[in-house]
């Protein structure tokens, strides 16, 4: 093991931004590595290099020793190689290594589904079964022995089970720990029965990561990781406590329910800081308030929305689907709208919201607005011009926009699930404490005494309100706290 003060490790991630993103877990990716590097670590990442990624660009190069390496898969010899390059634009450098195979990913720019038909690719568990091979590959031919092997979501999920169940020639190898993390538990790797012959593990283990009648490369990582995290203390709790939460895989996480942690994701400050974006009309601060009312000013302009200092402007962002609450957004829309107040939504997903959506633009365009698809710049200029931030996710494992909106003081509204609850403080009326309003029951009278709440103090007490948010501003979101806990977490696994 390495000394207390410094640790090896090899962070096995299915995207990373800026390279490839299908959600947050990119995000992750880049930085909690580089963060783990500024506490004194040593970490590298390994990644599938898909179609998309530009060579020339992030300036990916051959390593020789990691050159046409074979392995087999089921019955069939595969050759990959592993490519090297580093986090673009960051304080440290942080290695990464891709791994390179045309026929399983170079050939394709989408990640896990097939962009024509809208379904998995139907060899995803081979596609899968290489990343997870390729790791002890990198680690015996760079004779580079991490302290743990940080593995995250079901595309990872066979690292921990290859490493615990395989046979191993060295002692090095076999001292490696890992950690898994879920980020968000309804994706599974679900593959059918077949994909046993294709995993080389003997059928006894196999037969463990049945799941709904499938092979679960989500269980396989539950069940053979050293410990198991998600992405909030709460959603920790729901997962193993709740059969609807967990997808059916309550019973085995509360088998593993002291080996379970929650640690809350933290937020990109060089992405998302009021004082330096560079997307907003004016930057603002704690210290300088008032620039929020210019961003207001241009959202307002933007959707030439009728809006005085009294009504607040309500934004969201979001993918369109029934985990994020559209569902009841549905049901709860006639009564939104009799809210004195602007809402204005931003996504995409599902068609039957999008045209729900667009319908009630057309005939409420006085008090909502409906922008379909997504785009950057307006993502940040809703989020500074807003007053208040709806968020009602059914489920939400961690969320980031609710914490953007707080530093950009918009006010958040949410659901109190998963990481909402644990990063929105119910505010407190008598005392000014708090930083937003939470509603418990998942129904339209909940989130509309919630968001009703929100506005008449924004209407009756402007003091109040402007307290709320210079004290939301002040708070601390960055991935500097989380990134110790994570530290903590390896060396509570290494002891």
């Amino acid at each position: 093991m390495a000394n207390a003060k410094s640790l090896k490790i090899l962070f096995v991630t299915s995207e990373v931004i800026p390279f490839m993103k299908t959600g947050g877990l990119a995000d992750v990716s880049a930085a909690l590595p580089q963060k783990l590097m500024e506490l004194g670590h040593q970490v590298r990442i390994i990644a599938p290099k898909y179609g998309a990624i530009d060579e020339r660009k992030h300036k990916i190069h051959e390593v020789v020793r990691l050159k046409d390496l074979t392995t087999q898969i089921g019955k069939k010899e595969v050759v990959f190689s592993l490519r090297s390059s580093f986090l673009p634009g960051q304080k440290y450098r942080v290695q990464i290594y891709f791994l390179d195979n045309k026929e399983y990913f170079g050939s394709r720019h989408s990640l896990y589904t097939d962009p024509l038909s809208g379904k998995d690719f139907p060899d995803n568990d081979e596609r899968f079964i290489l990343l997870a091979k390729s790791v002890f590959y990198l680690i015996d031919k760079l004779g580079w022995y991490p302290d743990i092997i940080h593995c995250n979501d079901w595309q990872t999920g066979l690292v921990p089970a290859y490493l615990k169940l395989m046979e191993h020639e060295s002692d090095e190898i076999k001292n490696i720990k890992t950690l898994f993390t879920i980020h968000n538990i309804a994706l599974q790797g679900l593959f059918p029965k077949s994909t046993c012959k294709k995993i080389g593990l003997d059928e006894k283990h196999c037969a463990e990561f049945q799941h709904k009648n499938k092979i679960s490369f989500l269980k396989a990582g539950i069940l053979n990781a050293d410990a198991i995290n998600t992405v909030s203390e709460t959603y920790a709790k729901e997962i193993s406590e709740d059969d609807k939460l967990s997808f059916g895989l309550k019973d085995v996480l509360q088998k593993r329910k002291k080996d379970l942690y929650g640690i809350i994701n933290g937020i990109d400050t060089k992405i998302w800081n009021p004082e330096k974006d560079k997307l907003i009309p004016k930057k603002y601060s704690a210290k300088k308030p008032d620039g929020k009312l210019v961003n207001r000013d241009a959202l307002i302009k933007k959707f030439n929305i009728e809006a005085d200092e009294n009504t607040p402007i309500v934004g969201n962002i979001s993918r369109l689907y029934d985990t994020k609450g559209f569902d009841l957004i549905k049901k709860s829309f006639k009564q939104l709208m009799k809210l004195d107040m602007r809402l204005i939504i931003l996504g995409t997903g599902d068609k039957k919201y999008h045209e729900f959506l667009e319908e009630m633009a057309f005939e409420h365009r006085d008090k909502f607005v409906f922008y379909p698809g997504f785009d950057d710049a307006l993502a940040h200029l809703i989020e500074a011009g807003s007053d208040i931030y709806l968020m009602p996710s059914k489920t939400e494992p961690c969320g980031l926009n609710q914490m953007y909106s707080i530093v950009y003081g918009t006010v958040p509204v949410v659901h109190a699930t998963g990481g909402l609850k644990d990063t929105v403080e119910p505010y407190n009326l008598e005392t000014g404490e708090g930083s937003g309003f939470l509603f418990e029951s998942y129904t339209t009278k909940a989130l509309i005494d919630a968001l009703n709440f929100a506005i008449t103090l924004f209407k009756e007490d402007k003091d109040a309100w402007r307290k709320l948010v210079v004290n939301n501003m002040k708070r601390d979101f960055s991935w500097q706290k989380s990134a110790k806990n994570y530290a903590e977490l390896y060396k509570k696994i290494l002891s």
